[in-house]
């Protein structure tokens, strides 16, 4: 897929009664003050549990680690203290657990992408699960509003005998205000590396003259809400199977396959709300009993 050249509808949009002189007189993101936020935290395994080894943080990303249970970091969560994303915002991200680490990372609230004149948001997140560490990326939903424009990068790095469970979904506009997406720009890529070699990749692409025809059976039909989720780790073919025995009662279109020694779990659903109810079921069919592990709902979502 290609974006068609339609900046024209945005750059009309931008010169509507009641924005802002600053705007009409400047229809462009680069003219603005823009977030070049940055987050980086390293977690390892200890006696006492998983330990904060490393972070770093600069505005607007803070990285926060509530206290759940005996004390040991068992969830850490994203903040982004700007309220949302603009175009021409840059936001990176890098997760490293290593040495017997096992933590779910989540954000605080679901992420707002908000509308662009014309440039997109680019958001780049690097996982890296290392030395037998459990590592759950489990961000809240992303609502990208109409017209918005988001570039986003998802890089894992993956060694033998590390577990991973890593999840991203989308919401095509504001159910509540009843918006659609009639324009726009979005590009979610993936790519996974094991030991170095890569196993998986992955891009979604919609863009301007796509977004009028979302609504058709061969694309998304009246699903307005998707996501990816991956699982890296022993007894896929069990795990592929007990989600199959599930996926009929999840209320949404969904499918799985193994690629690679990775699977891919599709979602699709009408609401977010939809969805969200479909993961709650999925997330803790990924867990091991007894312990509880990261691999579960984090707290967070039902904060």
């Amino acid at each position: 897929m290609f974006e068609a050249t339609s900046q024209h509808d945005d750059l009309h949009d931008a010169f509507a009664p009641g924005l802002p002189e600053s705007i009409r007189e400047n229809p462009s993101d680069a003219g603005l003050q823009r977030a070049q936020g940055a987050g980086r935290v390293v977690l390892s395994g200890s006696t006492s549990g998983t330990r904060v080894a490393d972070v770093y943080q600069q505005f607007p990303t803070r990285i926060m680690f509530p206290q759940i249970g005996d004390g040991a970091v068992r969830e850490a969560v994203i903040v982004n203290a700007s309220g949302g994303i603009a175009g021409g915002d840059r936001l990176d991200l890098e997760v490293i657990a290593l040495n017997k680490a096992s933590v779910v990372v989540t954000s605080q609230a679901a992420e707002k992408v908000y509308r662009a004149l014309d440039r997109p948001a680019r958001i780049a997140t690097r996982l890296k699960a290392h030395e037998a560490a459990r590592l759950a990326w489990l961000p809240q939903e992303t609502i990208v509003f109409n017209r918005a424009r988001i570039s986003r990068e998802t890089e894992i790095e993956l060694s033998s005998g590390a577990e991973l469970l890593a999840l991203e979904w989308l919401v095509f506009g504001r159910a509540a205000h009843g918006e659609e997406m009639r324009g726009g720009w979005i590009t979610d890529s993936w790519r996974v590396k094991k030991d170095g070699r890569l196993i998986w990749g992955d891009t979604f692409r919609a863009t301007n003259e796509i977004f009028p025809h979302m609504r058709r059976k061969a694309l998304l039909s009246d699903c307005m809400a998707i996501a990816t989720l991956l699982h890296f780790g022993p007894d896929l073919d069990k795990r592929l199977e007990i989600f199959r025995d599930v996926a009929p009662s999840l209320g949404c279109p969904c499918a799985a396959t193994l690629v690679s020694g990775l699977m891919v779990v599709r979602f699709a659903a009408t609401t977010s709300s939809h969805l969200r109810l479909a993961l709650r079921t999925v997330l803790p069919l990924f867990g091991r009993e007894p312990s509880p592990g990261p691999f579960r709902v984090p707290k967070m979502w039902s904060c």
